[in-house]
């Protein structure tokens, strides 16, 4: 009996221990391709007879089986990608340039961190800008004809109002965003509420980028009257794209794992879906971030959640906003330094060709959180 029970413990304890790794992997696993951004290098790239970039390195390992294959059917898509990650990089970092979380990311294949293992706020944010970034740089390499496997939106033909029609070079915005929900969703596991969160917030940086597309028109006509206009549809600026999700984020919908129950008729139940935790606001759109769990206090170093803390970053003492010292220092007081910077000015061309400046030399003040 005794050696049954022990058994029966220790089997136990291999399914607990499994199926603990099985949830950390499905966790670790989320945006992991992220990480090709430090190493997608001409050094990761094959190339054909006409250097056109074709495949990964299959060595490199932060890609899913079927994320590699989708960019060997793709070949010249994986410079979009980086490209991409890293437009969504810098603008994360714009966006969040005076917030006590500033988008810090690493060299490590883990960019942002501890972040992308919670639920918050700053999670859906990355997940969304990240998602929006491969759909954005997918779509206009399309049309820049970087990418063999799509050109631009040709669909828009034919006479599109009274004094204009459909031409020119659309940016290809519908193969960004398949490519993008194929590539990117697919690093997703499991069925649980993190799944569905992460699932939604790339769905939301896709559609940002497809609703703010907009329409460019060329005049012709005899002495450059607009007698006639060729038309066709242009992505947003990133910062549009940026700021539309920024806008998101401090409206993000806080929200729960639910199911709509069974099913009668079919004696199944209704796939898992997303409610707003508070049963009085409105289910959150396709379009609005959502998150499941408090942010983390952004004003110390932890180094169990990831955070880094607001100690030595630069405030503006004048300003009563989220930039300002009182804020941003979380109360603990600041320092104040001048620095002596020397630049140039009073530059000025000679014929031809010479350029001659001045140094000038000014003081700067400084503020930093202590």
């Amino acid at each position: 009996m005794r050696s049954l029970a022990l058994l029966l413990g220790v089997k136990a304890a291999c399914i607990l221990l499994v199926s603990s790794l099985s949830r950390t992997g499905a966790v670790n696993n989320s945006g992991r391709w992220w990480g090709i951004v430090n190493v997608a290098s001409s050094s990761n790239l094959l190339t054909n007879s006409k250097s056109v970039q074709l495949v990964l390195d299959p060595s490199l390992a932060l890609l899913s089986r079927r994320q590699r294959r989708l960019i060997r059917q793709n070949p010249g898509i994986l410079h979009a990608i980086a490209a991409g990650l890293h437009t969504a990089i810098k603008e994360c970092k714009w966006q969040f340039r005076n917030r006590r979380w500033n988008c810090p990311t690493t060299y490590s294949p883990a960019i942002f961190g501890k972040i992308v293992n919670r639920g918050c706020r700053e999670t859906a944010f990355v997940f969304a800008i990240t998602s929006a970034g491969v759909t954005h740089a997918v779509a206009r390499s399309c049309s820049e004809g970087a990418i063999e496997s799509c050109t631009c939106d040709y669909r828009r033909r034919g006479p599109g109002g009274p004094d204009w029609h459909w031409g020119g070079c659309s940016d290809n915005v519908d193969f960004g965003n398949m490519f993008s929900r194929e590539f990117v969703d697919s690093s997703e596991r499991g069925r649980d509420l993190r799944y569905l969160t992460n699932l939604h917030n790339n769905e939301a940086g896709r559609m940002t980028v497809s609703s703010e597309m907009r329409q460019e028109c060329k005049c012709h006509g005899m002495s450059g009257s607009c007698t006639v206009r060729t038309c066709w549809m242009r992505l947003p600026s990133f910062r549009t794209v940026g700021d539309f999700l920024k806008e998101r984020f401090d409206g993000a919908s806080r929200v729960i794992y639910a199911n709509k129950g069974s099913n009668r008729a079919s004696h199944r139940a209704e796939p898992r879906h997303l409610e707003p935790e508070n049963p009085a606001h409105k289910p959150p759109s396709s379009m609005d971030l959502v998150y499941f769990e408090k942010s983390p206090n952004f004003c110390s170093y932890n180094g169990k959640t990831g955070t880094l803390g607001t100690s030595g970053r630069t405030c503006n003492s004048s300003s009563p906003g989220l930039d300002g010292c009182e804020l941003l220092c979380c109360g603990r007081g600041f320092k104040t330094q001048t620095e002596s910077v020397t630049e140039r000015c009073h530059c000025t061309f000679h014929w031809c060709c010479h350029v001659s400046c001045l140094n000038c030399t000014s003081t700067r003040t400084l503020h930093q959180c202590l």
